[in-house]
């Protein structure tokens, strides 16, 4: 299967007062593997006249503000209206088609994806006539949850040092972000979690 592993960095946590200022995807293939400095990516900064959010939240992304605040022009900038049309082309360069009511549709990966990230896209023009997410979404999460012991499930560094991966803490920057989600869920292809599972028959009644 082919799905878009998509990250967000966005200036607080109000998808209704907050604002999106990067957004990264990754094309993943599952049959046709390459590596993941080679997969097909998009990346946007986008622009607003000014910026709403939270103190933590502009500190965590100082780095991507600094990048808005640059005089020039910027191949990966955008404002909020031009997000999703540019996406969208980049999803037919890719070969994704539009459905009936030219609306692409892909399944989508991420942490927090279903819960956080999409709570924003929808506040984006275009979205569901332009681009659109697969009702089913991927969630790393689910695949590094120890269901004896955990409580709710992993964070995205739990997952990564569940994973043993070298580098255990979380870049928030969308790019890196994504292709960490692809590198969490590639151990399972070859070996989907249902083949795992022996469930033992149910005992007979009486």
């Amino acid at each position: 299967m082919r799905y878009i592993s998509l990250d967000l960095e966005m200036t607080g946590g109000n998808p209704e007062r907050h604002q999106i200022i990067e957004l990264a995807a990754v094309v993943e293939d599952t049959k046709h593997l390459q590596p993941l400095t080679e997969l097909p990516s998009f990346r946007r900064l986008v622009r607003h006249p000014e910026y709403v959010g939270t103190a933590g939240a502009l500190a965590l992304n100082a780095r991507l503000l600094e990048e808005l605040a640059q005089k020039g022009p910027n191949p990966e900038g955008c404002t909020a209206d031009e997000l999703l049309p540019q996406l969208r082309e980049f999803l037919l360069a890719q070969g994704f088609k539009p459905d009936k009511k030219d609306c692409v549709s892909v399944t989508m990966a991420g942490k927090n994806i279903a819960s956080f990230d999409l709570l924003f896209l929808r506040q984006l023009p275009g979205w569901g006539t332009l681009v659109r997410a697969e009702p089913a979404m991927l969630d790393p999460a689910a695949f590094y949850l120890n269901w004896k012991k955990d409580n709710r499930l992993p964070t995205m560094t739990i997952c990564k040092a569940r994973a043993h991966f070298a580098d255990q803490t979380v870049a928030h920057q969308a790019l890196a972000d994504a292709l960490d989600v692809i590198q969490l869920l590639r151990p399972f292809y070859d070996l989907p979690l249902y083949q795992q599972v022996r469930v033992a028959p149910e005992p007979a009644g009486e």
